[in-house]
């Protein structure tokens, strides 16, 4: 990577420039991702964690993950790994078998994603691997035997999602030129079903629409996005949240660079209105086993807010694709918006019906 030890202390600059704005929270996750993290050596890596607890407060037992494709994870690369703090291993497996992986061009073969999670799976109990389905052709059978490695490897965490094609892509290409079958939604959905029926057998809880985990394993790291926690994103395109307000930075690595080293942060804020928290809520709640809590949408967003949203998922409610179920303590009853079965592979859009404009 060109001027990567510009970058380096780039984001250690960063780290130190916006301290302050977590300033009463603890840092319970660390994430590594975005493709740089396989270009670190240990040293680099330890160095950035060494600048996040020497510049926040960092819970006792954090979530330390690692972003990376099986191309990328050797035996050697795992050994390594395994004697910094990371903790946690995130893999882009995407698919077991060599046709898929060269019609989604991705970098690695099959057998690296095999040899990978052989040698991961020694070192770490805390993995999560990304899966693919929805792949025009790919019979019930193929995408069982995706799950069934999956399993037998022992992974605990599985994300996965239907295929997309992106534009300008080379899939995008070939399904133009009638070299590749179009994206068939039917398929996607029972491939989906099968997911989350296979992944149940296996003590897997499905507790949010993409993400698979055994009890001990969901993601901290995903789950504080999904609560509306305050995240920090640091380095080139990285995103943040905090309460009424997200930012991102730019993505050029040299405007990057540039701009820290006038300790100038090169980022957009945008702030939130009402409505768009609202709808946010409402979004990311809904893809939860959690689901969306009316007592909160009345207490935050104004008694206006939940009736249009009992009015609006009143419809969804008698398609049987969202209910509302009561939680009893000995101090509150609070009753929560969640998707059925039937409704989950269709979120995305019950949300936006159910957004305020």
């Amino acid at each position: 990577m060109k001027k990567k030890d510009e970058l380096i202390e780039a984001l250690i600059t960063e780290l130190q420039l916006r301290k302050n704005e977590l300033q009463d929270q603890e840092v319970e996750t660390i994430y590594f991702g975005g493709g740089t993290p396989s270009l670190l050596t240990n040293e680099e890596l330890v160095l950035l964690i060494e600048s996040v607890y020497k510049n926040y407060t960092v819970s006792a037992d954090p979530e330390i993950t690692l972003e990376a494709n099986p191309d990328d994870l050797t035996q050697e690369r795992i050994l390594e790994l395994s004697k910094t703090p990371i903790n946690r291993l995130s893999i882009g497996i995407q698919s077991f078998f060599e046709d898929d992986l060269k019609s989604m061009n991705r970098a690695h073969n099959a057998e690296e994603a095999e040899k990978c999670l052989e040698f991961a799976t020694q070192y770490y109990d805390n993995i999560t691997i990304d899966l693919i389905y929805g792949i025009p052709n790919m019979s019930l059978e193929k995408w069982q035997a995706n799950l069934e490695k999956a399993f037998r490897f022992g992974i605990n965490h599985i994300s996965s999602y239907a295929l997309t094609v992106e534009p300008k892509t080379a899939l995008a290409t070939f399904i133009k030129k009638g070299n590749y079958p179009p994206i068939d939604e039917d398929l996607a959905l029972e491939h989906f079903n099968h997911l989350v029926a296979e992944t149940e057998k296996q003590g897997f809880v499905h507790y949010e629409i993409s993400n698979f985990g055994k009890p001990n394993y969901f993601s901290k790291h995903n789950t504080s996005y999904w609560q509306g926690k305050t995240y920090l994103g640091i380095g080139p395109s990285a995103h943040s949240f905090h309460q009424t307000q997200r930012s991102w930075n730019v993505s050029n690595n040299s405007k990057y660079i540039q701009e820290i080293q006038k300790n100038t942060l090169p980022n957009t804020i945008e702030i939130l209105s009402i409505p768009d928290q609202y709808n946010e809520y409402v979004m990311t709640g809904l893809r939860t086993v959690w689901g969306v809590s009316l007592q909160k949408v009345e207490s935050d967003f104004g008694t206006d807010y939940k009736k249009h949203l009992l009015q609006t998922s009143q419809k969804y409610i008698e398609e049987g694709l969202v209910n509302i179920t009561s939680c009893h303590s000995e101090l509150v009853e609070e009753s929560f918006l969640k998707t059925t079965q039937k409704g989950k592979f269709l979120v995305d859009g019950i949300a936006s019906q159910l957004f305020v404009i």
